[in-house]
């Protein structure tokens, strides 16, 4: 009776185990979901204007499925590829018989003949009665024919410069001194915003905001460099821009576009290795990038179908004798400026190109970092 026993207990302790590793196999993958949907919701759930498309393939990349976003966009670039020839859109055609109303000066048009209104700058933002901010359109190559880019150039001596972190890239606001989103005195004499650079991990370079090394800044990368007293530059650190006590913020990103006036060779050669991913790995894209003239000001250019090439070459012709590449693809660019009343308030920023964001995106939290110019 006592065997019986015995071997009675070691069948229930048998049982109870099977039972416990039961609900374990069974528990383990309701946890792994429950945490998968959380991080999901979290990442979904963020402040700010990202769109939904944005934010599931950042949480997908930031999680070990850039393959499955890679593969979703590959299919999506498939159905809406760049399109070769054509002509302008009716509103493109409109934005370019705008500007030759009432344009100052020109640029050079990289399409010959050139159309009506291509190249020609128009005065949207004033300082003290003089022109601070010029805009322009032009089609990006010979090839790509119905796309329109945009170019801002920004005069130095009517416009200071800021850099704002985003809550994301590179987050550390608090140690960095600065806010993610425009509001309260930071829409005092705001003119323009316009976006960054790539994710820090991806940029091959550093950030430095405020006293705070986020990433240590690398020799010979560009850098976008802002000083105290709000002006901006662009060069390879440690030769053209260096640190120095009135350094208020730098952003690197990949290797100089133009030097000494000069478009770097071969820019089409390793696109991947040296000016980043793109959707399907194309060479034509949206892209956006930054230069400086010979006077110090600032040229912005931004576009859909362009390639590293063709960003050099609208920023070449719009002056810059030094340049870079900031972000790329359409969910990430945005350059807007914001008109006034009468009486000083802000009305309803304007988009450079039509681009995806919102045009009050910096009004929001934003996931990355962007830069904001104001009045001097």
């Amino acid at each position: 009776m006592k065997w019986i026993k015995v071997r009675f207990s070691a069948l229930a302790a048998r049982i109870k185990n099977l039972s416990n590793l039961k609900r374990a196999v069974i528990a383990a993958p309701t946890l792994f979901l429950l945490i998968v949907f959380w991080s999901v919701g979290t990442a979904v759930l963020a402040p700010g204007t990202d769109p939904l498309s944005a934010k599931l393939a950042e949480w997908g990349r930031n999680h070990y499925l850039g393959f499955v976003v890679t593969t979703l966009e590959n299919a999506q670039y498939n159905i809406d590829k760049p399109k070769i020839g054509g002509t302008l859109d009716p509103s493109a055609s409109n934005a370019l018989a705008q500007n030759a109303i009432s344009y100052a000066k020109r640029v050079e048009s990289l399409v010959v003949p050139s159309l009506p209104g291509e190249g020609d700058l128009k005065t949207v933002y004033k300082v003290g009665g003089k022109p601070a901010i010029q805009v322009g359109f032009l089609r990006p190559d010979a090839q790509h024919t119905s796309y329109l880019a945009g170019i801002a150039i920004m005069q130095s001596s009517l416009l200071k410069f800021v850099q704002h972190p985003g809550f994301s890239e590179p987050g550390n606001m608090a140690k960095l001194g600065s806010s993610d989103q425009l509001q309260g005195s930071d829409l005092v004499g705001l003119a323009a915003t316009f976006n960054s650079a790539f994710k820090i991990k991806d940029s091959l370079g550093g950030y430095y905001q405020n006293g705070v090394f986020v990433r240590p800044l690398v020799t010979g990368k560009a850098a976008l460099v802002i000083y105290s007293d709000g002006q901006l530059d662009i060069g390879s650190w440690g030769s053209e821009v260096k640190m120095n006590s009135t350094v208020a913020s730098v952003r690197q990103n990949l290797s100089l576009l133009i030097d000494n006036g000069v478009i770097t060779p071969n820019l089409n050669l390793s696109v991947l290795a040296k000016w980043g991913w793109t959707v399907k790995n194309a060479h034509f894209v949206w892209r956006s990038g930054i230069g400086v003239d010979a006077g110090g000001n600032v040229i912005y250019v931004a576009g859909n179908s362009l390639s590293v090439q063709s960003l050099a070459d609208l920023l070449k012709t719009a002056g810059a004798v030094r340049a870079m590449e900031l972000d790329i693809n359409q969910d990430w660019i945005s350059y807007m400026w914001y008109p006034r009343s009468a009486t000083n308030v802000i009305k309803d920023p304007i988009k450079l190109v039509a681009f995806t964001r919102p045009p009050r995106r910096y009004f929001s939290p934003s996931s990355r970092d962007f830069f904001a110019v104001y009045a001097r």
